[in-house]
């Protein structure tokens, strides 16, 4: 294990920073296939308990991974039969209130607007009610032959990447301890116990990620449902369990849960502005707890980063790689300060060195003993 009196300095924090934003750039170039492993990672952790369940019962290690696969995709297989009259119908009760909840939406932006041009005389100047109308109008009306074809094109060039989920899931499920067993046979065997270590840190630090990721979506779907309920929205729990999987993706999903709040609320209370400000406010201040307090507690807790690293990481990650950088800044810092400080460590312990010279030394007699007689 690590010397627990061993402290990591400043040339190794950089380093470790440094490697991080390296990495964050590089993933961002290959996000097609770093978006499906993230993904396979997720499916991976979630599902193997069940497959150490069955390795500890007696089953070997490939006859485990293959059952638990069958298993998981028999289960989904008959939740997607009796679910899908469900899912119809909900289906088609969104596609007939989805023009309700837009009218009520476009209602409210429109008294926003004249209430700013009637207290503030820059508004009414610039006439920014008949402006920005004009412009949401014009997007409306042309958003199908604008942007229809961008968006099939993305489909079509995602859905091949994201259908690697299940199969990288697979893989990582039957041959994951071959690959870790491959690593710890690669290094010298005086470092073997601290290679040994270093695996089972990084598989910490991954697991202790997506735990603090379902912690933090609990926390704020909590709540948003809550605050919800409290000003009166309707189905507040659904809403607020929403825009918590939606703020996964940073910046783009956090809007579009916002108004996705704003629009229910501005239909469910048309005559009454105030509902949608108050969740408006709600979700800003949930946003800001989130970023400032849960994220902290949660992620950064199980991955056992000072609050401070936290946040400051999380803003350099946006600006090193944007929304990717965003969302793999904390798993991958996790995982390369749990490398860095090993390293570290080994580096710096001359015990661990001079074991290692002195193997070394003996390998080198014994492959030149008959060359001396």
């Amino acid at each position: 294990m690590i010397d627990r009196r061993y402290q990591p300095g400043p040339l190794v924090w950089l380093a470790i920073l440094a490697s991080t934003c390296l990495l964050l750039m590089m993933f961002q170039k290959v996000l097609w296939l770093v978006v499906p492993f993230l993904f396979a990672l997720i499916a991976y952790y979630l599902v193997l308990p069940l497959k150490q369940r069955l390795v500890l019962a007696g089953v070997s290690h490939d006859l485990a991974a293959i059952a638990v696969s069958l298993g998981i995709l028999l289960v989904l297989g008959l939740v997607m039969l009796f679910s899908a009259p469900w899912l119809t119908i909900q289906m088609s009760a969104l596609q007939a209130g989805g023009g309700r909840y837009l009218e009520g939406g476009l209602r409210f932006l429109a008294d926003t607007l004249n209430w700013m041009e009637s207290s503030f005389s820059f508004a009414a100047r610039a006439q920014l009610a008949d402006e920005v109308m004009a412009r949401v109008n014009d997007f409306s009306e042309h958003f199908a032959s604008r942007y229809a074809a961008s968006a099939a094109m993305m489909v079509a060039v995602w859905f091949p990447s994201l259908l690697l989920i299940p199969f990288l899931a697979f893989f990582m499920l039957r041959d994951g301890w071959r690959f870790k067993r491959m690593l710890s046979r690669a290094v010298p065997n005086a470092f073997f116990e601290r290679t040994l270590f270093l695996l089972d840190q990084i598989d910490r630090t991954a697991r202790g990620y997506f735990q603090g990721l379902i912690k933090l979506t609990a926390l704020d779907a909590l709540c948003l449902a809550l605050g919800l309920w409290f000003i009166g929205v309707s189905s507040p729990l659904l809403l607020g369990l929403l825009t918590a999987i939606l703020a996964w993706i940073p910046y783009v999903g956090s809007i579009g849960g916002c108004l996705l709040v704003v629009l229910v609320a501005a239909t469910d209370y048309p005559g009454n502005p105030s509902v949608a400000y108050a969740a408006i406010t709600l979700f800003i201040a949930v946003r800001l707890l989130d970023d400032f307090l849960f994220m902290p507690m949660t992620i950064g807790k199980s991955l056992k980063m000072h609050p401070l690293l936290t946040v400051l990481m999380i803003f350099a990650g946006g600006a090193v790689a944007g929304i990717a950088g965003l969302v793999l800044v904390l798993p991958v810092l996790g995982i390369v300060m749990v490398f860095g400080e090993t390293l570290g460590a080994v580096l710096s312990d001359p015990r661990l060195r001079a074991r290692h010279r002195f193997a070394r030394g003996l390998l080198q007699e014994k492959v030149t003993a008959d060359l001396r007689g």
